[in-house]
């Protein structure tokens, strides 16, 4: 059986055959992960190295999230409570739609190891601190809480687009969906699916992040993805609780007859 270890990802200087940590390494986050998900981590940063020169932002997410396709779902991908510690867990072997989208992010900026423990910690929390408080549960989270990754560009996509003001985490029975944080109210910009008119899909870039838009209360979306324009049309590329339950490209007109509407955010 394998076992999940505890790793500090560190930059080693070999001299004289002895190992020396490097200050800079000092500082790298220390994560949970697999030997699996280490040996794909290092398969991903090849990639990342071999195409960034002259790569555009999309053009690295769309690289390396279609290297991830057909990885297995995976629910509950993250440890950490108001009760229990949390954990920078790195698993690669499976994805839910949001760790899916955290690694693809991170690897765009990252060259090494190091980097992108560094990375996907600025990704998953707010002000890069690890911690149930600090995480990024909510998508638009992405773009209103530091490290932004991304831009939030839903409203100048359209006339169409609706802005809802929301109270994040409070259900309409008075309860929260997360014990022991706070409730954020924040407006909500979408566009209703029926509104997702050819004219707004031809402004999309692929890379850019979408989300499905939550109607009920106390949520902002409840299923997150990647725009990619294929020679096929464009599609949601995606990790799939459904059928599928992996990562999947389906077809975007296909994937907008089963939501409220969309919420576009652009990396940064």
């Amino acid at each position: 059986m394998r076992t999940l270890t505890r790793i500090l990802f560190v930059l080693l200087v070999l001299a004289g055959g002895a190992g020396l940590l490097s200050p800079a390494a000092l500082a790298t986050p220390a994560a949970t992960i697999d030997d699996a998900s280490a040996s794909k981590l290092d398969e991903l940063l090849a990639l990342r190295n071999s195409a960034a020169s002259g790569a555009t932002k999309g053009d690295l997410i769309n690289l390396l999230s279609a290297r991830l396709l057909g990885t297995p779902y995976g629910a509950n991908m993250l440890v950490g409570s108001a009760t229990q510690p949390e954990e920078l867990i790195v698993d690669l072997r499976r994805v839910d739609c949001f760790t899916f989208l955290d690694y693809v992010e991170a690897l765009t900026r990252s060259s090494n190891r190091a980097d992108f423990l560094t990375t996907l910690t600025e990704t998953r929390y707010t002000n890069g601190t690890v911690a149930f408080a600090n995480r990024k549960h909510f998508f638009t989270d992405w773009a209103n809480t530091p490290r932004t990754a991304a831009t939030d560009i839903t409203a100048g996509l359209t006339p169409a687009a609706v802005t809802v003001p929301k109270h994040l985490n409070l259900k309409s029975d008075g309860s929260v969906y997360l014990p022991g944080l706070p409730t954020v109210d924040r407006n909500i910009t979408y566009i209703p699916a029926g509104a997702v008119t050819d004219s707004v899909i031809s402004q999309l870039r692929t890379g850019d992040y979408l989300a499905a838009y939550a109607d009920q209360p106390g949520l902002d979306v409840t299923h997150v993805g990647i725009f990619v324009s294929t020679p096929n049309g464009p599609v949601f590329r995606n990790a799939t609780s459904l059928a599928a339950y992996q990562v999947v490209d389906t077809p975007l007109r296909e994937y907008l007859g089963t939501t409220p509407g969309l919420v576009v955010l652009r990396p940064n």
